[in-house]
Formats: structure tokens, C-alpha cells, sequence
């Protein structure tokens, strides 16, 4: 029996999964961090958190798994987007790793876009303009605001092709997760030299491009040495971590649906080409298929729910602190105690600004229709419907490119809240289904990339699709149809009305 690591880098958590020839599980673990913010805005990590997380998740999956490690074959890596490094000539961090959601770059966002025009960035790079977390953006503002950094910049890598370097001692990256650097060509897969040249960035500092799945080479021993790994490991490109997550669940041909409720909100509907959206609202990237595309859409979602329990639920956290049930079941509990619509009120969930479709960077979250009788319960249920509203406008601008969804698979924490599945499902009228592979989907697709470069399976596809299988089923409750698609039509124009009150605080 071989076996296959895949490992998740997510915005607030690595987690570490062992698998078996059969894509079952042998071991897994989750260690959490807590990211910085400096000030409002920005959002940063040392590189040592991660470092520490990644051998944590590593070395206690493979402990649980009881797998020798010198049987695991090969490793892949999901990864979130955007998140950037900038090291030495000896490969050292010169600065903390400016996290995807930091949006300090708005002005640098602005003045790239005007130097290209948004139409021609949407057509070149797939995505729909200039946003302050793209790492062009980030680029530039370090180069403006830290130019002693940006001058000993020898390599400028995202968060794979850092931990890619740390295993090998190698730069390669792949095209998913360069879809959204805005520096890479959709059209070419080849970095975009009028954006480089706008960044005064060269190609030899940044990574080689393969695709998705490319074996890159074994763990080195010093990476074996402190990771706890295998030399006889080889590492292989794994994709953007909603790329792997649509993997991990099957979402690997058009006609399916898939959301991530995790700290990010995210959609992934598979296409066989680029899709450039002649509204200029929706994105297209690479999938972690050679030869696939995927229209993927973004917002802030659990970390709106999340914020909410470290803000308000002290007494659901120290009760399951104290051996009691977990915070988030609780709050799950009191959601579902409350009638849907949350007695008028209605939430805009985006704490850190909104994605596609209505890609807003200094959006704000907003609490609307708030009385006497409205209890923490009421807030909670008011989050999950707000961040229900942006997943419906993520439905509407896909089928907007002629897109068909038939049904919706959800992974990630979200998917572990049953009144919230059944929120989806009332709101958009489609079976809401979470696979057995939900909770590691991101790791097995990682996994899957992983195994098929390393000759351990045959093909993504056929892997992935054998391995999917439904857990639970929602089914929608057609009586709440009406009343959400009023609440979708309220969101739409509270964002619209309420753009111009949202203020720039960073």
C-alpha cells in the first residue's frame, strides 16, 4: 500500500492528511495561528508561524496515521491565493508574509489599472481589474513604502512556492494560483511582461510555471530533517487550496457547483475555456486541471461567523473550553431557533471588503432593521443569511455565463453547520449536498494532484470522481424561496446605496 500527504494551507490553519491508495484517510491534524493586523487593513504573519504550523500538521498526521514515513510517496500542497513572500539571496523572509486579505494597496491597485486599462487586465490576466489584494498590488506598495525591501528582493514567491522552497530548495509555482498574481497571462500561462515592467519585477525573481500536479523533486534532508518527512517523499505542484477543494469534492466537470465557507467564501463552477465575463464582473482561472478552467468567485464568509464568536460568545467558547459542546454548535443550535429572515434583520457581511461579483475593496459590514426584540441568536441567523446573499450573487453572475448548476456541494467549516446548509438551500432553491470528503476536500485534492504525479493513480478526473460521495443531503424548503429572493433584491440595493458611505480606514 502507498500513501499520499496532502497538506492545506489555509488563511487561519494548516491541516495535514494522510491517505491510502483508496482515498481514505489514515491520519489528520489542524494547527491554528492567529494572524496580525497591524492596523486596519493590512494583514500579515511571520514566516515562522507558518513554518511551525506546517511541521505540527505534518508530523501529528503522520504520527495518528501510523504510516511509516518513508511509505508516503508523495506530497502536495493547497494553498490560499494572493498570500506573498519576499526573501534574500539566502532564501530568508525580509519581511512578514502580507496575507491575502490585506487590502492596504488601493492606491497602487488604482494606478496599475489606469496604467492598463481594466479591460485590458481582464482580458490578459482572467480577472476583473485591479483589487488591493492582488500581489501585483502588494508588490507596488512595498516597493513605494519599503523600498529597502523591494531592493534585496532576490525571490518573490507565494505561500506554495515558498513551502515548494523549503522541501526541495526549488522555485516553481503553478498556473492556479498565479491566476490572481496579475502578473500572469490566462492566455499564455506565461508571466505578463508589461505588468512586470510596471513592478520593475524580472522574471528570475519569481518561480518557473508548471502546471498543477508537476513533481518537482524529493524532500531534501534538511526539509526531512525538520519537517519529519521522507527523502523518498517527492513533492508536487498542488493547486490554488478552492482549486483542491473542488477536486477533493468531485467538482471536476461543468454542471457542478461547489462553495467553500471557510474564513473566505468562495464558488468554483468547472469550464472547458477562459470565460471573460463581457460585464467584467466575474473571474476566471486555472483550474488544478491542465486544460479545465473555473469561474471562481470570493468574499469574506466565515470570518464574518468567526468574528462573531470571538466577539460575542464568551460563554459558548469557555464552555467548550471546559469539556463542553463546541462554540460553533452553539451558535448552530440558536440559528436554527430563530425564523428564517431573522425578523427583519438584514446583515452585509463583508468585514473585509467584497469579492465578485460585487467586488467592492472598502466595503464594510453592516447591521440594518436592528430593535428591542432582536437577540445574539438574531445576529448570528442575520450573518449566515447575509453571507447566503453573497453566495447567491456568486450563483447569479456564474449562470450569467451561460453556466449551468444543477446542484451545490459545500465543503470547508461551513459545511459543518446544518442550519446554515439548509439556509443555502432554502435561498437558492438547489439540493445542497456535503460530501464524506468535506472536512479534508482541500488535503485530498492536494493529494489527488499529488498521487497522479507520482504514478500512484492514472488521472485526476476519474480519482476524484470515484472518490466523491454524498454525506448529507438539503433539500430546499420551497415555502422560504420567496422571501429570500426579497432579501437578495434588498441586499443588491443596500450595496449599491450604501457604496458611497463606506470609507476607506486604512
Amino acid at each position: 500500500m502507498r500513501f499520499v500527504l496532502g497538506v492545506d494551507v489555509g488563511t487561519t490553519a494548516i491541516k495535514a492528511a494522510v491517505f491510502d491508495e483508496r482515498g481514505s484517510v489514515k491520519g489528520s491534524h489542524t494547527c491554528e495561528y492567529q494572524l496580525l493586523t497591524p492596523s486596519s487593513g493590512m494583514v500579515e504573519l511571520d514566516a515562522h508561524s507558518y513554518i511551525e504550523a506546517f511541521q505540527l500538521a505534518v508530523s501529528n498526521a503522520i504520527k495518528q496515521s501510523n504510516v511509516p514515513k518513508d511509505d508516503i510517496v508523495s506530497l502536495g500542497i493547497s494553498a490560499q491565493g494572493e498570500t506573498i513572500f519576499f526573501l534574500d539571496e539566502d532564501g530568508v523572509p525580509l519581511r512578514q508574509a502580507i496575507v491575502w486579505m490585506d487590502n492596504r494597496a488601493n492606491e497602487e491597485a488604482a494606478w496599475l489599472e489606469s496604467q492598463l486599462g481594466r479591460e485590458a487586465v481582464h482580458k490578459k490576466t482572467g480577472q476583473v481589474g485591479m483589487s488591493a489584494i492582488w500581489p501585483a498590488s502588494k508588490i507596488l506598495w512595498v516597493k513605494k513604502n519599503e523600498p529597502e525591501v523591494f531592493s534585496k528582493a532576490a525571490k518573490i514567491l507565494l505561500i506554495e512556492d515558498y513551502f515548494i522552497y523549503l522541501l526541495t530548495g526549488k522555485f516553481a509555482s503553478e498556473d492556479s494560483l498565479l491566476c490572481s498574481s496579475m502578473y500572469w497571462d490566462i492566455n499564455t500561462r506565461k508571466y505578463w511582461p508589461e505588468m512586470l515592467e510596471l513592478l520593475g519585477v524580472r522574471e528570475s525573481q519569481l518561480p518557473e510555471i508548471c502546471h498543477p500536479g508537476t513533481p518537482i523533486g524529493n524532500v531534501s534532508s534538511l526539509a526531512a530533517t525538520e519537517f519529519g518527512l521522507s527523502t523518498k517523499t517527492l513533492v508536487c505542484l498542488g493547486a490554488l487550496d478552492q482549486a483542491c477543494g473542488a477536486i477533493g469534492v468531485g467538482n471536476v466537470r461543468p454542471g457542478i457547483f461547489s462553495e467553500s465557507t471557510g474564513a473566505a467564501l468562495a464558488s468554483v463552477a468547472m469550464t472547458t475555456h477562459p470565460v471573460i465575463d463581457p460585464a467584467g464582473e466575474m473571474p476566471c482561472f486555472a483550474s488544478g486541471i491542465p486544460g479545465l478552467y473555473m469561474l471562481h468567485a470570493y468574499s469574506t464568509g466565515g470570518m464574518a461567523i468567526r468574528w462573531f464568536r470571538d466577539t460575542f460568545c464568551e460563554a459558548e467558547i469557555d464552555m467548550e473550553k471546559s469539556g463542553g459542546e463546541n462554540a460553533y454548535l452553539l451558535i448552530d443550535r440558536a440559528v436554527e431557533s430563530i425564523v428564517p429572515g431573522s425578523e427583519g434583520l438584514r446583515v452585509l457581511p463583508h468585514l473585509q471588503g467584497s469579492g465578485p461579483p460585487d467586488t467592492n475593496a472598502l466595503a464594510k459590514g453592516v447591521f440594518l432593521n436592528v430593535t428591542l426584540a432582536h437577540s445574539k441568536a438574531h445576529f448570528a441567523r442575520g450573518i449566515m443569511e447575509g453571507v447566503t446573499m453573497v453566495l447567491l450573487r456568486m450563483i447569479e453572475g456564474t449562470s450569467a455565463q451561460d453556466v449551468k448548476i444543477e446542484e451545490i456541494r459545500s465543503l470547508s467549516g461551513g459545511a459543518k453547520s446544518r442550519a446554515w446548509c439548509q439556509i443555502k438551500a432554502n435561498a437558492s432553491g438547489l439540493p445542497v449536498r456535503t460530501m464524506k470528503t468535506t472536512d479534508i476536500a482541500a488535503c485530498l485534492g492536494a493529494a489527488i494532484l499529488a498521487g497522479v504525479g507520482a504514478g500512484v493513480w492514472s488521472s485526476v478526473v476519474d480519482t476524484a470522481s470515484n472518490f466523491a460521495e454524498y454525506d448529507l443531503e438539503y433539500l430546499p424548503e420551497g415555502c422560504h424561496k420567496p422571501m429570500y429572493d426579497a432579501m437578495l433584491a434588498e441586499y443588491k440595493l443596500l450595496m449599491k446605496e450604501l457604496s458611497p458611505s463606506f470609507i476607506r480606514t486604512a
